[in-house]
């Protein structure tokens, strides 16, 4: 396979390249800054300079491969609208269009299991879940108009796949672990409804081999969700043992859903008529993906794409907490 991954320098990029390379595949990833070039370079990529605008870029660093990996996406809680919209779907739309302009033949999607929240929680959802009429937040919102595209543009010589993630963690992760823990350290952590609703999530070496066995295997214009596997575990307890890792111990605090919902939304409103600085401390769209039950089904992608999930979460929480005692997460 000769591959091409935009998002290198990201959280799932920088697992993804070594994977690929590691079996033997030939990579070129798109990278926007010298920083981004360095990362993809030391993960073993061919770097290409270049942005998810730049129609130019991508076509000369697509032509002669045969796989697109599109991992690159802005995900942001508040605020950020139009830098939302213009990366994860105007820029998914350049990707296409280059694509298909290179004749590369397979596009695979990392898509998000948000794209189904309605803001209410998702109960053992599956691929036969519709869109909902209003996806909530505007990350979960151009994910899904994003993935829509994707999907739309399956056709004959070009096989297009999304592969749906829902919470994904390990040894890399910039965004979710280390903002929960900067929250426990300043005191501002709370349960929602004590963290006790069954939560799905998924190991980014799983979220890997999911789109991987989805570039070879996928079935065109379909979605396929990936997780750990295994029985749901509690938010809380999930939460507890990766906050464990960092040699945090969260705190006992907890507000009932629609308590927290209301206050999410008050802050919300307060930053935007006093134009505070960055953002609330917690969102409506916060509580949407983490503040509620997130159960979804990967059994499709077991049975059509061989997928099983080989990093156990035992293995993942180990990872973590040799990394963190040697300093190095």
């Amino acid at each position: 396979m000769k591959a091409f991954v935009t998002g290198g320098s990201g959280f799932v990029g920088q697992n993804l390249i070594p994977m690929l390379v590691g079996a033997g595949h030939e990579v070129r990833a798109l990278a926007r800054s010298g920083g981004a070039e360095e990362a993809v370079r030391a993960a073993g990529a061919e770097a290409v300079p270049g942005s998810l605008l730049d129609f130019k870029a991508l076509r000369a660093g697509m032509t002669g491969c045969d796989t697109i990996f599109h991992s690159a996406a802005l995900m942001e809680f508040f605020g950020h609208r139009k830098e939302m919209e213009e990366v994860n779907v105007h820029g998914t739309r350049y990707i296409i269009e280059a694509a298909r302009a290179s004749g590369v033949p397979c596009f695979v999607f990392i898509s998000a299991a948000a794209v189904i929240s309605s803001g209410r929680p998702v109960i053992n959802a599956d691929e036969s879940r519709p869109y909902p009429a209003r996806v909530f937040g505007v990350y979960s919102r151009t994910k899904a108009e994003a993935e829509k595209l994707v999907l739309a543009a399956n056709g004959p010589g070009f096989v297009t796949v999304a592969v749906r993630p829902p919470g994904i963690w390990g040894a890399g992760d910039t965004n979710f672990l280390p903002n929960v823990v900067s929250a426990v350290k300043r005191g501002q952590f709370v349960w929602v409804n004590r963290g006790n609703y069954p939560y799905s999530m998924c190991h980014v070496k799983n979220v890997c081999e999911g789109a991987v066995l989805a570039a070879g295997r996928g079935r065109g214009g379909e979605a396929y969700f990936v997780t750990d596997g295994g029985p749901a575990m509690t938010f809380r307890q999930l939460l507890t043992d990766l906050l464990a890792t960092k040699g945090v111990t969260p705190g006992s605090i907890s507000l009932p859903r629609w308590f927290a919902w209301g206050m999410a939304a008050a802050s919300e409103m307060a930053w935007h008529l006093l134009f505070l600085r960055g953002g609330p401390p917690i969102t409506r769209a916060h509580l949407a993906l983490i503040g509620g039950e997130v159960t979804v089904s990967d059994a499709k992608a077991r049975r059509e794409l061989g997928y099983t999930a080989r990093i156990s979460r035992e293995a993942g929480l180990a990872e973590l907490s040799a990394l963190h005692s040697t300093g190095e997460g």
